[in-house]
């Protein structure tokens, strides 16, 4: 499993993405789930993937023509002349490559083993800034402010502190926040979500990453975010009014 986001705000987008795979309690391992490119000037690009890990690194293969001498490679997504095109590239990526493997394992590939999802964010000069969350079929959706935020892998955990701290006009610093706040309350609810986790911060109109940063279990920020928010709650529940087994009016005559 795992926990990507996606966040829309007024300034560019927060993306952040856990870095653990597992194939039983006794298997677990880190690879990168965020990818990014850029034209700086004129483009930037970021892929975040979750699913069957052979699929997923497929694809960003298949992007990035690993199959080609370095010099011979050509990734279509940095000459697509919209970000609808770049999500469309990806989306019919991802279906092929999940029915090319469905295919050739036949009636022994349970349902789903091959399935992935993905989310595209990014900014072409001149337009703006879009996310978007691409499906197993290939077909996909578009963030608005009306739904301004994707999340893939594990979801549940983190998307009520989302819900709940999430403001157009926030600051990336508060973005940044309000995420490692998601992904710690996801961490300690959910094994198969870990750290280290990678974080791309993308300005609007500014087409290089403003922040890029990989963050550890010894990371400060992170640990000072985890313990804050564990005492927050604490003193959040003190601070609730009690509850009484006494009926109503016995407690209001006590």
């Amino acid at each position: 499993m795992t926990y990507c986001v996606g966040m829309m705000l007024d300034r560019g987008l927060v993306l952040m993405s856990d870095t653990r795979t597992n194939s039983g309690v006794d298997n677990i391992s880190t690879f990168r789930k965020m990818y990014h490119w850029e034209i700086p000037g004129e483009r930037l690009i970021t892929v975040m993937t979750a699913g069957n890990l052979a699929t997923t690194q497929s694809v960003i293969s298949q992007l990035e023509e690993r199959n080609k001498a370095p010099q011979d490679r050509h990734n279509s997504l940095l000459e697509a002349p919209t970000m609808f095109k770049v999500a469309s590239i990806v989306g019919d990526l991802l279906q092929d490559t999940i029915s090319m493997r469905s295919a050739d394992n036949g009636e022994t590939a349970a349902a789903g083993t091959f399935s992935a999802t993905m989310i595209v964010a990014g900014q072409i000069r001149g337009m703006e800034p879009r996310l978007f969350l691409i499906y197993p079929e290939g077909n996909f959706i578009e963030a608005s402010f009306d739904t301004p935020f994707f999340q893939i892998g594990e979801t549940k955990y983190g998307r009520p502190i989302l819900i709940r701290g999430y403001d157009r006009t926030m600051s990336f610093e508060n973005a940044v926040k309000l995420m490692t706040v998601s992904f710690d309350s996801t961490l300690k609810a959910n094994l198969s979500v870990g750290l280290p986790l990678d974080l791309l911060v993308m300005e609007r109109d500014n087409f290089v990453p403003l922040h890029e940063r990989r963050i550890t279990a010894e990371d400060p920020y992170f640990r000072a975010v985890s313990s804050g928010w564990s005492e927050a709650l604490k003193h959040a529940l003190d601070a609730l009014p009690d509850y009484s087994f006494l009926p109503m009016w016995e407690d209001a005559a006590a």
